[in-house]
């Protein structure tokens, strides 16, 4: 039998936490966490389901998209800065590189005490 994968806009916080405590290397922070679900309730959002499951949010192609269709001409993302060493931070920095995110700026104290480094991406029609 095969699944197939639907991907809706919707809201599911309680999908936001089960899926981020099923990652407690990636998200091991109680109240970042609890910032993401909160998150997760009330900005437009993006949720891949198989069989009714949501197994997955924050999805960029999706997300692109529609920024396209609707006009938009850059996308942002912010993460930890460089300069916070970090394996996991790291490795997102590389995720967003590979869909094309380019660094902006590094800013400290602008969502914690630490360097966070702004990314963006042209989105060309």
């Amino acid at each position: 039998m095969t699944s197939t994968i639907t991907v809706t806009r919707g809201n599911d916080p309680g999908a936001v936490r089960r899926i981020l405590a099923s990652l407690p290397d990636w998200f091991g922070i109680p109240e970042a966490n609890e910032h993401y679900v909160r998150a997760g309730a009330r900005l437009p959002g993006y949720l891949a389901s198989v069989d009714d499951r949501v197994v997955g949010v924050a999805l960029v192609d999706a997300l692109e998209e529609d920024l396209r269709a609707d006009g938009a001409q850059v996308l942002q993302v912010k993460t930890v800065g460089a300069s916070f060493e970090d394996e996991g931070y790291a490795a997102t920095r590389a995720f967003y590189e590979a869909r094309g995110f380019l660094p902006l700026q590094e800013v400290d104290g602008l969502d914690w005490d630490g360097p966070t480094l702004v990314m963006v991406k042209p989105l060309r029609p």
